[in-house]
C-alpha cells in the first residue's frame, strides 16, 4: 500500500513544495509591485529546481516500486 511507503510521503512533500512556490509566484505576479520586481526571478529558479527534484523523486519512486504490487 502506498501509505506504508515513506518515499511516497517524500514525493508528496516535494510536489507540495513545488505547488507552494508556484502559488507564491503567481500571487506576486498578480499583485505586481515591489515584491514581484524583487523576487519573481528567484521564485522561478526555486520552482524549476524544486520541480526537477520532484520529477527525479517521482521517477525513483516508480522505478523502485515497479513490479512490487
Amino acid at each position: 500500500m502506498l501509505r506504508d511507503d515513506p518515499l511516497f510521503y517524500v514525493v508528496v512533500a516535494a510536489v507540495l513544495v513545488v505547488l507552494a512556490i508556484l502559488m507564491i509566484g503567481i500571487g506576486g505576479f498578480a499583485k505586481g509591485g515591489e515584491f514581484n520586481r524583487k523576487h519573481a526571478n528567484r521564485l522561478m529558479r526555486y520552482r524549476i529546481i524544486a520541480q526537477a527534484v520532484a520529477v527525479v523523486l517521482i521517477l525513483l519512486f516508480v522505478w523502485l516500486r515497479r513490479g512490487m504490487i
